[in-house]
């Protein structure tokens, strides 16, 4: 199957995952398209396919090496994980993806008013030339992460279809629930099985992923006094304008004005009225030292406010939660994943660069679960939104990376 039907396929699958659901999938509509991928593997011809309660798909793909061959001791079982749902903050069914043909430059117009243009999204001057898959300006396209899916399910189909192609064991693993923080929740890493795994669910081709922002989610919950505002004077406490001040006393880093290994305060929502309001926030930073600053500062904040409204009803309640952590203290020992990695990308006619990730994947939890895991790119670019395109030429090209990638790990550890 050709990959862009693959990831157009997979496109129109919805798989949003929700921030507010306990169970795992968060989702029951994710267990669709694992349930697609578990009968595709098995159609190819995959071995140990599985697909567990908890919306995750395994398989393998067993080494062709001569087991008694030097080179097969010297052989890492190398693992390829991406995650089957996309993002709750942007409408995620009804995915209607376009394909742009030969795209040659300017502004292309969505559907509901909506313009990609590259005076907004520079990367769209790269891609001059390229075939892109867009969306219909109503929904995300779904390249977070179904590129990544459809290009480990190509690579798949070729190693089982090219026996005269040398490789190592390969694990196949698909997730559900990477957007909302819980993708390696029930992931059985003992029955994965592998050495070291990359997960594909990066961005621009060329890009290598080892670094990561240390992360944490904090919940700001305010109760206010609220009486009727005629008689109001020395009495209420607007808790939406409290959570209002709390912000106020937030260094101004945020999203909108960092870049590259600078962090950030996000506020990503607020809802209340007079008498409460809560504020649910995500904090990151590369530095480990610097993230610990901030969640201090965070709670300073609170306990600023309740020593303001001392003596009366009204409270700030913080609570805060890592998330995970900067991955690449684990990669470190395991350079050769990134060799392997920079060897392919010049394979398939681009330039490595290290980036770092101004987010976190699957892999910063499993790399700190003990499976090293670096990000490798998809093609897709401005993900969680209706601006999101694919550069189905990289998509490619990341697909045959993807070979080079376990061609060239056969042998590579020490």
């Amino acid at each position: 199957m050709d990959i862009l039907d693959r990831f157009l396929m997979y496109a129109k699958i919805g798989t949003q995952s929700s921030e507010d659901a306990e169970a795992q999938p968060t989702s029951i509509d994710e267990f669709d398209l694992a349930r697609l991928l578990e009968q595709q593997l098995r159609d190819m011809g995959a071995q140990d396919v599985r697909l567990s309660e908890y919306c995750y798909v395994y398989a393998r793909i067993p080494s062709n090496l001569d087991p008694a061959s030097p080179e097969a001791q010297k052989t890492p079982k190398l693992g390829f994980i991406a995650h089957m749902d996309t993002s709750p903050d942007a409408p995620g069914n009804g995915v209607s993806p376009r394909i742009i043909h030969a795209y040659a430059g300017g502004d292309i117009a969505l559907g509901s008013g909506a313009v990609l243009s590259p005076v907004t999204f520079p990367a769209l001057r790269a891609a001059i030339g390229d075939d892109l898959a867009v969306t219909d300006g109503t929904t995300l396209l779904g390249a977070d992460d179904k590129a990544g899916v459809a290009e480990i399910m190509d690579l798949a189909e070729y190693l089982l279809t090219h026996p005269e192609v040398k490789h190592g064991e390969i694990e196949i693993a698909f997730t559900p629930d990477e957007e909302v923080g819980r993708g390696t929740e029930h992931f059985d890493l003992a029955g994965f099985g592998a050495d070291a795994a990359y997960t594909v669910d990066g961005g621009t081709l060329g890009h290598l992923e080892y670094e990561n922002f240390n992360a944490a989610a904090g919940t700001v919950r305010i109760r206010g006094v609220n009486v009727h505002p005629g008689s109001a004077k020395g009495k209420m406490v607007n808790a939406s304008l409290v959570g209002m001040a709390f912000n106020a006393l937030l260094p101004e880093c945020r999203p909108d004005n960092t870049d590259g290994y600078e962090g950030f305060f996000h506020l990503c929502s607020i809802r209340g009225d007079a008498s409460d309001c809560e504020m649910k926030y995500i904090i990151r930073d590369h530095d480990r030292d610097k993230f610990e600053e901030k969640k201090r500062i965070f709670q300073e904040a609170a306990d600023t406010l309740n020593e303001k409204y001392a003596g009366t009803d009204a409270s700030v309640e913080v609570t805060l939660r890592d998330q995970y952590y900067n991955m690449k203290e684990k990669i470190k020992p395991y350079m050769f994943l990134i060799d392997a990695a920079e060897k392919a990308t010049r394979a398939v006619g681009a330039i490595p660069e290290a980036v770092p990730i101004r987010g976190g994947t699957d892999g910063a939890v499993l790399s700190y679960k003990g499976l090293p895991c670096p990000n490798l790119p998809t093609g897709g670019e401005n993900y969680h939104g209706v601006y999101e395109y694919l550069n189905i030429n990289a998509m490619r090209k990341i697909a045959a990376m993807l070979v080079e990638i376990t061609k060239n790990m056969v042998g590579a550890r020490d």
